[in-house]
């Protein structure tokens, strides 16, 4: 009897994830009360800085796409403070695990089941490097597979045939896609890509945060809304619940 009370308990749980975004392209991520945080720049973003105090953020793991600074720059301080493991490519984990951090490596095509999903580290076309110029392997967007929900994660990215090997495996909510073109994708591209995963219901990311990539907003909604899908631009420190 207790085990299908166990068994009736576990079925009714209700699993929430909680999306916010802080700025460019970072993102906390709540699933039940394990915190996951992306790419980490805010005390370096105009935008951001003086809205969130980094000393108060939470984190269980800190997913990073790749090396730039405007996707690290807080990482380490963050990991530091909450005790958080940093997940990425070889290479940036390696990094990190020097400055004693734990981390876990991932490479292209890797899967791994972590306590709030199952990851897969994907294919960005973009660079890596650190400010110091140091290597930081081959950038990388992420697909996290959810007990209820999956999201896709593109990271600085270009306009890629191998998004379509997504939906192939897996059926998303939700793609967190860069807007703010000239670095990475731009709107239109952006959209065409959302075809490729076969995800209609698109956060967008990488935008404003500098001269280079800032976007209209009411024009990147209707563009998206155009072809039938729904593109959401966040307030900084905004959320949303799948």
């Amino acid at each position: 009897m207790h085990w299908l009370l166990l068994k009736l308990e576990k079925s009714l749980k209700i699993v929430i994830m909680r999306i916010t975004f802080y700025g460019q392209s970072c993102l906390g991520i709540q699933v039940n009360d394990t915190q996951v945080l992306v790419d980490p720049f805010i005390t370096g973003n105009e935008l951001s800085k003086d809205k969130i105090n980094i000393k108060e953020l939470k984190a269980d793991y800190i997913l990073l796409t790749h090396a730039h600074q405007d996707h690290t720059l807080d990482a380490e301080e963050i990991a530091k403070n909450t005790g958080a493991v940093i997940v990425s490519n070889f290479e940036i984990a390696n990094h990190y695990e020097e400055k004693g951090i734990e981390v876990h490596p991932m490479n292209h095509g890797g899967s791994w089941d972590f306590e709030f999903g199952r990851v897969k580290y994907v294919n960005a076309i973009h660079t890596s490097s650190f400010a110091n110029g140091k290597y930081g392997g081959q950038p990388g967007g992420f697909v996290i597979e959810g007990e209820h929900k999956n999201i896709y994660i593109a990271g600085d990215t270009a306009l890629t045939m191998d998004m379509k090997l997504i939906p192939a495996r897996t059926k998303l909510d939700l793609a967190i896609l860069p807007i703010g073109d000239n670095f990475t994708m731009g709107v239109e591209d952006a959209i065409i890509a959302s075809d490729f995963v076969e995800c209609d219901k698109i956060l967008g990311c990488h935008y404003d945060t500098f001269g280079y990539i800032e976007i209209d907003h009411e024009e990147a909604k209707r563009k998206f809304y155009e072809k039938g899908k729904d593109l959401m631009l966040l307030e900084i420190g905004e959320s949303i619940e799948l």
